[in-house]
């Protein structure tokens, strides 16, 4: 039996300093660079950035799929990928597009990877339940949708009852009915009391979804913590109309604020309420016909922290697509 170096894990998976650099013709490439990455032991955590930003070459080096460069990984207490098989029966992680046979049943593909991994066929009902396909389980795999069709790989993962979850970009080519689907299961398994990581470079989706999230960009990490902290990152944008919108913004950014103009209204930065930004036109004899903060979301939070990052590369783990156990689901 593997122990932890803790009497507990503090966090269902908990990386430190992680690094990875590949080689390509164009020299070497920094994938992953010194990223942490603390998962929470419950609920759903937003793994979030633009597509080639390291999301899923840190998948890879967490299942073992890959070698890390740099830096430390721990599942449920375990270090990875060292003691992997000590844990590996508490995770489940969907890394590519699902693979059932096409004309068998969602039942049969699912009582077929049952006796591949040495569970008992009885749970294949109660994980069917879970995912809300009991109905469709005796139809063939090729007649479901998109969303069905990843149901079913959720349910597969939950065959080993697993405390740890992970998906890489789970609503990628789903219509917005598939994605409302998966959104909905993986919420369900949070509120299970499971820990869920998600990648997404659809920062919209995942923010109905997620309880806490990390953002990370060109593999380093930009910011992490709860979804209310997370988007309450820098200052908050008031949308301000007023008659004159150039004078205003003048006297404005006299005042150190941050204009931008977007047509007839003034995007205003920089006020710690907007109150301020009324008193400082006031003075001047403008007043706003009107004025209301901007509802910010992970989208805006994640332009506002890569501003001036320039494009970000494009080489999330192609290396690590060529390894012979690195598709399908756990």
């Amino acid at each position: 039996m593997v122990t932890t170096d803790s009497a507990s894990a503090d966090f269902a998976i908990e990386a430190r300093a992680l690094r990875k650099v590949y080689r390509t013709r164009r020299g070497r490439q920094v994938a992953v660079d010194d990223l942490d990455l603390l998962v929470p032991l419950t609920g759903v955590h937003g793994f979030l950035g633009p597509n080639g930003s390291g999301k899923t070459t840190t998948i890879r080096m967490l299942l073992g799929l890959i070698r890390s460069d740099g830096g430390s990984m721990r599942i449920l207490g375990h270090q990875v990928p060292q003691h992997l098989p000590a844990v590996i029966n508490s995770i489940g992680a969907i890394v590519e597009q699902p693979r059932f046979f096409p004309n068998f049943s969602g039942r049969l593909n699912l009582e077929l990877t049952a006796d591949a991994i040495g569970v008992e066929r009885d749970k294949v009902e109660s994980v069917l339940d879970q995912v809300g396909l009991r109905d469709r389980a005796g139809d063939a795999f090729r007649t479901y949708s998109l969303g069905m069709k990843q149901r079913l790989a959720v349910a597969g993962t939950l065959l080993k009852d697993p405390q740890v979850l992970i998906f890489d970009e789970p609503t990628n080519g789903l219509d917005p009915a598939g994605i409302h689907e998966i959104r909905e299961t993986m919420r369900a398994l949070g509120r299970e009391g499971r820990a869920v990581l998600v990648s997404s470079h659809i920062l919209s989706e995942v923010e109905q979804v997620a309880d806490t999230v990390t953002i990370i960009g060109r593999g380093k990490l930009l910011a992490d913590g709860t979804v209310a902290d997370v988007m309450g990152h820098g200052s908050n944008t008031v949308r301000v109309v007023v008659s004159d919108p150039r004078r205003a913004a003048e006297v404005l950014t006299a005042s150190r604020l941050t204009v931008r103009p977007s047509g007839a209204v003034l995007l205003v930065d920089g006020a710690e309420r907007p109150a301020v930004i009324s008193e400082v036109l006031a003075r001047e004899g403008l007043y706003p016909d009107e004025l209301f903060p901007v509802r910010r979301d992970l989208e805006s939070v994640f332009l506002e922290l890569t501003r001036g990052s320039g494009p970000e590369a494009h080489f999330d783990g192609s290396e690590a697509r060529q390894h012979p156990s690195s598709e399908g689901h756990l």
